[in-house]
């Protein structure tokens, strides 16, 4: 049987002096994470809020379609803490609109932000960690990743975000024998500033998808800290390649 020390709460879920780079962390779902990671020990790009709760944290700027300026960032926080364990892939955008009329360069905008800017963040982070021999990657997918949406037409969200849920499989296999675990969380609607937007502009909307929802609403941010934290940490060391649900069970009906 194993020994209380290795089933511990501190032992499983701290991750003390790893650092994480968190993108798109300035707000919403990144913000959460940041704080997450901090307060469990890791240094952490970006806030003054994670200074004020204990957390070591370092701010740079990201726009990750520059792909450039990706490698620059990532060179930087590994520099700054003397290597990279845990990278963070939130950052995203979104355009909607009818799939017969939707513009090139918004399709191209969503591609080169949701997908491409992931695998060039984690093809950067894997210069460090396989170097290390370990290392852990999450990506946010979605819950559209893995099914339609005839709410609003979203297509390519909804593409990006089904290959985020492959690519996080394919390097998944790709780096286990070399230390890397990879991971994704699928998150449902959530109140972050998109989703508050959307309770103000078309509360018809948010009630169609709260009824939708076994759980009946809308997820808090804070809610996904528990299986971010869990994928960071030794308490998911025999999980990788897998895209963790976080829904209210929308994708058990």
């Amino acid at each position: 049987m194993a020994g209380f020390d290795k089933v511990s709460i501190e032992t499983l879920f701290r991750i003390d002096g790893d650092t994480a780079l968190v993108t798109g962390a300035g707000g919403g779902l990144g913000r959460i994470a940041a704080i997450a990671l901090a307060g469990a020990g890791a240094h952490v790009a970006v806030t003054e809020e994670i200074r004020e709760a204990g957390g070591i944290a370092q701010p740079w700027q990201l726009d990750v379609a520059d792909r450039k300026r990706i490698d620059e960032v990532v060179d930087a926080a590994a520099e700054q803490f003397g290597g990279l364990q845990i990278l963070i892939n939130n950052a995203g955008i979104a355009r909607r609109g009818p799939a017969e009329s939707f513009p090139d360069e918004d399709w191209d905008a969503v591609v080169e932000v949701n997908m491409t800017a992931p695998f060039v963040c984690a093809r950067r982070a894997a210069k460090y960690m396989l170097a290390q021999g370990e290392g852990r990657i999450v990506s946010i997918a979605s819950i559209m990743g893995f099914r339609a949406n005839n709410i609003f037409p979203h297509i390519p969200y909804q593409a990006t975000k089904g290959a985020i849920v492959n690519m996080t499989r394919s390097l998944a296999v790709e780096w286990a024998d070399r230390g890397i675990r990879v991971n994704a969380i699928a998150p449902t609607f959530f109140y972050t500033n998109l989703g508050a937007d959307m309770r103000q502009r078309r509360p018809e909307v948010v009630a169609e998808i709260e009824a939708r929802t076994p759980l009946g609403r809308f997820g808090e941010p804070e809610e996904l800290a528990g299986g971010i934290l869990y994928l960071c940490s030794k308490a998911s060391s025999m999980v990788t390649g897998h895209t963790l649900a976080i829904d209210g069970g929308w994708l058990a009906v």
